[in-house]
C-alpha cells in the first residue's frame, strides 16, 4: 500500500482497527528481548513489540519512521529491522553511542577480535596493575566512583577500556567492546545493593560480549529478511525542538510515522546518571563511552520536576511537537507513551498542546485510553505513595 492508498485508508475509517492492534501492543508486559534490544537498559525503555506493530500497522516497507527522542534506539532497530527508513534524534549524547552500536554491522574478524579480548584478555586482567597515564580511562575519576566499594570496579573498567584502545583495531569494533564495558558497569553499579566482586566483573564481561554478538547476528538475519532493500539509518543528536531546522532530516524527506516516548512532566529520569551506593549519582557512563554529558537532570526532562516548572514543560513540548509537525507528511501518525506525575489534570493540558502543535487524536468517542504499568522503571515525581506516573498512556495522533 502507498503513501496515499493508505492516507484513503485512514479516512475511510480503516484506522480502527489499527489503532486497536497497537493499543492492545501497548500492554506488553513481556521482558524487552530479541534483536540488540538487550544493549543498554535505558531508562524509559520500549517494549519492542508494541513498537514493531506501531510500524507495521501505520507504516510501509521503504518509509520513513522518526524518533525525535530515541533514547535506547528501541524504534530505531525496529524500523531498520523492518525495512524502513529510520531516523533518530536525541538531545543526549549516551542515547546517540547506544543507539549506534545497536545498529552496528560488524565483520567476522571484527566479532573475532571482540570475543578475544572478553574471553582471553579480559580475564586475564588484575588490580594489582598499575594503570598507564594517558590511556582510556585515567583521564579522569568519575563522581562518586572514589567510593572505597566501587574503586575496584572503576580501575577493571578502566582497564578494559585500556586493553580496547590496544587489542581491538577498527573503530566500530571498539565502540561495541566499550557499549559492552557501559552494559556490564550499569549491571555492578546502578542501584545495586551488593557491589560485585572484580571477579564476577570479568566475569560478567565475557557472558555479556557473547550474549550482544549474538543480537548483531539477530539483527543482520532479520535485515536479510527485510520485505525491501535497507536503508542505512540515520542519527542525529540534538533538540527536537530544532528538527525542522536540521539539514541532514530536511534532506532526509518528511516522516511518515513517529513513534517514540518523551519527556515526561513532573517526573524526574536519571537519563544521564547511575545510582551508586544508595542514591549518590555518577556520571560513569558519560566516563565510559567518552559521551558529552554538558547539563543536569531538567536538561534531559524539559524542566524539573517541581510544580512552578510545570509551565516551562509544556512550553518547550509545544515548540518541539510543532517542530514534529513540519517534519512529518500530512496525515501521518504519531504514537507516543507518555506518563504524568498528575495524570487527570495533566493529561488535559498535554492533548490541548499537541492540538495547538498540529495534531488530533484517533481516537472513537467514549472510548477508553490505553494505560499501562510500567514495568522495571525507576524515576521519582513530584508526589510521594503509590506514584500515578507509575502508568503511562498509549496516545496516537494524526498530523493535521
Amino acid at each position: 500500500m502507498n503513501s496515499r492508498q493508505k492516507t484513503r485508508s485512514l479516512t475511510r475509517g480503516g484506522i480502527a482497527t489499527r489503532v486497536a492492534r497497537v493499543r492492545r501492543a501497548a500492554l506488553d508486559q513481556e521482558p524487552i528481548s530479541g534483536l540488540t534490544h538487550q544493549f543498554y537498559r535505558y531508562p524509559a525503555r520500549f517494549s519492542p513489540r508494541f513498537v514493531r506493530t506501531a510500524i507495521q500497522e501505520f507504516s510501509s516497507p521503504g518509509e520513513t519512521v522518526l524518533d525525535p527522542y530515541m533514547g535506547g534506539g528501541t524504534t530505531i532497530v525496529e524500523a531498520y529491522a523492518n525495512g524502513r527508513r529510520a531516523i533518530g534524534n536525541d538531545v543526549n549524547s549516551l542515547a546517540v553511542f547506544v543507539a549506534s552500536v545497536k545498529l552496528a554491522t560488524l565483520s567476522a574478524a571484527e566479532r573475532a577480535a571482540i570475543e578475544k579480548w572478553a574471553c582471553e584478555t579480559v580475564p586475564t586482567l588484575r588490580c594489582s596493575a598499575p594503570l598507564i597515564p594517558g590511556t582510556r580511562g585515567t583521564e579522569r575519576i568519575p563522581r562518586n566512583m572514589s567510593l572505597p566499594q566501587v574503586r575496584w570496579i572503576r580501575k577493571t573498567i578502566a582497564q578494559c577500556l585500556a586493553v580496547i584502545e590496544s587489542d581491538i583495531r577498527t573503530p566500530r569494533a571498539r565502540r561495541f567492546a566499550t557499549c559492552v564495558v557501559l552494559n556490564v558497569g550499569q549491571w555492578a553499579l546502578n542501584g545495586r545493593r551488593r557491589i560485585p566482586t572484580v571477579e564476577e566483573y570479568r566475569e560478567r564481561i565475557a557472558v555479556t560480549a557473547m550474549e550482544m554478538l549474538n543480537g548483531i547476528i539477530d539483527l543482520r538475519d532479520a535485515l536479510n529478511r527485510a520485505p525491501t532493500a535497507t536503508f542505512e539509518p540515520l542519527l542525529i543528536e540534538g533538540d527536537a525542538e530544532k528538527l525542522d531546522s536540521h539539514r541532514r532530516i530536511r534532506k532526509a524527506g518528511v516522516a511518515d510515522l513517529v513513534v517514540t516516548s518523551p519527556p515526561y512532566p513532573g517526573i524526574h529520569m536519571l537519563y544521564h546518571r547511575w545510582q551508586v551506593d544508595g542514591r549518590k549519582e555518577s556520571d560513569a557512563p558519560y566516563w565510559i563511552a567518552a559521551a558529552n554529558d554538558g547539563a543536569g537532570a531538567a536538561f534531559y526532562n524539559f524542566a524539573d520536576r517541581r510544580r512552578e516548572a510545570e509551565d516551562r514543560y509544556f512550553d518547550k513540548a509545544e515548540r518541539a511537537f510543532s517542530s514534529i509537525r513540519s517534519v512529518m507528511r500530512d496525515d501521518a501518525v504519531l504514537v507516543q507513551l507518555v506518563a504524568f506525575s498528575d495524570p487527570q489534570r495533566q493529561i488535559r493540558r498535554y492533548l490541548k498542546m499537541l492540538d495547538r502543535a498540529g495534531f488530533r487524536e484517533l481516537r472513537q468517542e467514549r472510548e477508553r485510553r490505553i494505560w499501562r504499568d510500567i514495568p522495571g522503571r525507576r524515576w521519582h515525581a513530584n508526589l510521594k505513595g503509590d506514584l500515578p506516573s507509575s502508568k503511562e498512556v498509549a496516545l496516537i495522533h494524526k498530523a493535521i
